[in-house]
């Protein structure tokens, strides 16, 4: 797998296209400080780390829903392995008028745009969340 941020992300959307309430996916760091920043911006109800029958570990991601429909409707990939996108903190884009966030891995750690901002880092805009 080239791209294990992309294929958690696209987990996501598949699984809420589905009306899944929870969708499983390789473990990872960097896919459960992502999955932290979901958490914390109220976009997912959880995650729980886990092993699956083959002893390999997993991420159980529990989707959230708000009359019927999909918290997250929007998910995309901004910084690909193919082209990275990298922004300095007055750079850094607001979604949706500030209505979405932006998820920057900086030098401090995988955080939201607001976070960056008032921490006054930039880094690595890996995805966009609406």
């Amino acid at each position: 797998m080239n791209d294990p941020i992309g294929d958690m992300l696209t987990r996501i959307r598949n699984a809420q296209m589905r009306r899944k309430s929870t969708v499983s996916t390789p473990a990872s760091k960097l896919r459960g400080w992502v999955l932290d920043v979901l958490a914390d911006e109220g976009y997912i109800r959880g995650y729980e780390s886990g092993t699956n029958e083959a002893g390999h570990a997993t991420i159980e991601i529990s989707l959230k829903y708000y009359e019927g429909e999909p918290v997250i409707r929007e998910l995309k990939r901004v910084s690909k392995p193919g082209r990275r996108v990298y922004m300095g903190v007055n750079e850094i884009p607001s979604v949706r008028q500030g209505l979405g966030v932006s998820i920057v891995s900086t030098p401090r750690g995988v955080m939201s745009d607001a976070n960056a901002r008032s921490q006054n880092v930039g880094g690595e805009v890996l995805c966009t969340v609406f």
